[in-house]
């Protein structure tokens, strides 16, 4: 018996009914052999790790552009934040943390350069609008590992797409994954914004301090305790915890989101990301090898879109200074 086969009997022994035994995957889109060591998910896991995509993840913006200090969130370490919340409820509900995990790491592979700033813009400018649950999809699909993907389980696929809003995934734990994505972001948007100056956390609502507690680590242990305590067929919170979640959900989009301090910057991030789309239509030839050939089948709008929303913070604005800043300009300031 393999170290694969040993892992996979011990799914079937020690998981719940409920959990998706790696053994059971629907499997990929190109069949491959078995590794001797590892799972199915647990190889999608690493494949994720390991691509290009993930690694571009610390130089994008989580909710703070350009922010002065070193401990503010990028998306890396939202996605890492993510995991661990995500792993902590699977293992308590006895799910497969190997799936749960590879989803959490590849949730947001699609995002944008600037946060929610960039989506916005590339949503205004593309035929057919832009999600970035659709363009991780599309990442792991098609655009990486030079245009043939990672080819991931069919299970993993489905918890990125589905990790936002509207339709839910089809496994617990996808559906794992995406209430930990919002407790994730809402308590670091918080701690965040806090450091930025925007907020107190004595500004937060008295109905949140009182049921889920005054600071960050006592509000996650709650959050997860309810998903852990009330969760079985669906991934679910008992009334009191949820109320204080949309509550605490409603004060950050007031406070933060559409703060104008925390957000000053926004609307010249989407100038950039408008500017180089504007500049690459009119000029494909000057897009990079892999995206003329995304051209090429699928046409310039999705193969511009591909590019730019590949791009970290500091390569698109790196970009867009080298095609639309004359150089005598560059590096003067006030």
């Amino acid at each position: 018996m393999t170290v694969r086969e040993q892992t996979q009997q011990r799914e079937e022994q020690s998981l719940s009914s409920k959990a998706v035994l790696s053994r059971r995957t629907k499997g990929r889109e190109r069949p491959e052999e078995e590794d001797p060591i590892r799972t199915p998910f647990q190889r999608d896991r690493d494949r994720i790790i390991h691509c290009k995509s993930f690694r571009r993840l610390m130089h994008k913006t989580q909710v703070f552009l350009s922010p002065e200090g070193d401990h503010y969130r990028t998306r890396l370490t939202h996605t890492l934040e993510v995991a661990q919340i995500a792993r902590t409820i699977a293992r308590a509900m006895r799910l497969n943390e190997d799936l749960t995990e590879a989803i959490a790491l590849g949730h947001d592979l699609g995002h944008t350069p600037f946060g929610h700033a960039g989506e916005r813009a590339l949503n205004e400018v593309c035929p057919g609008g832009y999600k970035h649950f659709l363009q991780s999809v599309r990442v792991v699909e098609k655009l990486e590992n030079s245009g043939r993907g990672l080819n991931l389980c069919w299970e993993v696929r489905d918890g990125i797409r589905c990790h936002t809003s509207g339709k839910e995934a089809e496994t617990l734990e996808g559906r794992i994954v995406r209430v930990s994505d919002k407790i994730a972001y809402m308590n670091h948007d918080v701690d965040d914004a806090v450091r930025a100056g925007v907020l107190n956390e004595e500004d937060l609502p008295w109905e949140v301090k009182w049921t889920l507690g005054r600071k960050k680590n006592q509000r996650i242990a709650a959050l997860v305790g309810s998903v852990i305590e009330n969760s079985s067929e669906t991934i679910a919170m008992d009334t009191q915890t949820r109320r204080a979640f949309l509550l605490l959900q409603q004060f950050l989009f007031d406070a933060v989101y559409t703060n104008p301090v925390a957000k000053s910057e926004e609307s010249k991030a989407e100038n950039v990301v408008k500017s180089l789309y504007a500049y690459f239509i009119s000029h494909g030839e000057k897009l990079p090898t892999e995206y003329r050939a995304v051209w090429e089948k699928e046409g310039i709008h999705t193969a511009v879109c591909d590019y730019i929303s590949g791009m970290s913070d500091r390569f698109a604005i790196h970009l867009y200074t080298e095609l639309f800043v004359p150089k005598s300009w560059q590096g003067i300031s006030e």
